[in-house]
């Protein structure tokens, strides 16, 4: 079983909010202020290149289970832990791969969209993504 089919199993299982990676990326979304909001947090830790890269169009650079952690920070990892049941170490290792991807698919112009609910948007799209 893949990383990110434990990680949408476990967070699928308590019923409730959970929906799999979709659920914790979403969780993430709103925890800070949306899509801008996350990729600014990036910015302010050093890691704007890497963010700026899954924005583009050319190649996404990784982002490391550790480079998460520095960013989101341990109290925000704990509670998304808490949320849906898993340690933060597996939150941390299934967001550096899915993160980049789910920024990815949300900026398919390269920019932050404008209008709309965007909050929105980006869980219906994970939803799609990962088939919950």
């Amino acid at each position: 079983m893949g990383l990110l089919d434990q990680l949408a199993g476990a967070a699928g299982a308590g019923g409730g909010e959970g929906q799999g990676m979709a659920g914790v990326l979403g969780s993430l979304l709103e925890q800070n202020g949306g899509l801008s909001g996350l990729i600014d947090k990036f910015g302010q830790q050093g890691l704007g290149d890497a963010a700026a890269s899954w924005m583009s169009t050319g190649e996404n650079q990784p982002i490391s289970a550790e480079q998460i952690e520095s960013v989101l920070g341990g109290t925000q990892l704990g509670e998304l832990a808490g949320r849906f049941g898993l340690d933060s170490a597996t939150i941390a290792q299934g967001l550096s791969t899915a993160l980049p991807l789910m920024v990815d698919k949300l900026t398919p112009d390269g920019q932050v969209p404008q209008g709309g609910d965007l909050l929105s948007q980006g869980v219906g799209l994970l939803k799609g993504l990962f088939g919950r």
